[in-house]
């Protein structure tokens, strides 16, 4: 019998984005039609608007999202690591991202050059996250996205390990079938 091999170890996210932990809530991620497994290829098109993300939990659970891409600007030179994509906190158990708190707003994937990976984390609160104030515009700069780590926010936050992580694949669409 083969042994089970964690995607999550084979994705080098456990290591580059998180420390090892064992998921324990299940976690649905959906492009339009298209439901995510870890390591699948999502062109950037198909992500422009932010994924439908199911958390599990019960109704006074809160839960923490994180969506970066550790392989910014390139894979071979990720000196933007992590790139925040995504961040809501105080999302209520059982529901999706909407019904929480939009730190950072959703920035669809646009990877430059090379194969990246896009990483979502959640992560279960022990209390309410005070979330800053949104920036105003259209979101915050390239500054306050470039070099995030998501294991700092999750230990200033006191959230611990997480509870469920996913993550895909995307390269730059060519620009012709990007036009359609």
């Amino acid at each position: 019998m083969a042994a089970h091999v964690d995607p999550l170890v084979v994705g080098r996210v456990i290591g580059d984005v998180v420390d090892m932990f064992v998921p324990t809530m299940p976690l649905s991620v959906r492009f339009g039609t298209k439901d995510l497994t870890n390591g699948c290829e999502i062109k950037p098109s198909l992500a422009a608007a932010a994924p439908m993300v199911q958390i599990a939990g019960r109704l006074g659970d809160l839960f923490t999202l994180v969506m970066t891409d550790p392989d910014a600007p390139s894979p071979s030179e990720p000196t933007m690591k992590e790139w925040l994509h995504w961040l809501v906190v105080n999302i209520p158990g059982g529901s999706d991202p909407s019904q929480g708190q939009e730190v950072v707003p959703y920035m669809a994937p646009q990877p430059p050059l090379g194969i990246h990976r896009y990483v979502l984390v959640v992560y279960q609160q022990k209390a309410r996250v005070a979330a800053p104030a949104q920036e105003p515009g259209p979101g915050p700069d390239a500054a306050m996205r470039a070099r995030f780590s998501t294991r700092a926010f999750a230990g200033r936050h006191d959230l611990g390990l997480p509870v469920a992580a996913m993550y895909f694949n995307a390269q730059r669409e060519p620009a012709s079938r990007r036009r359609r």
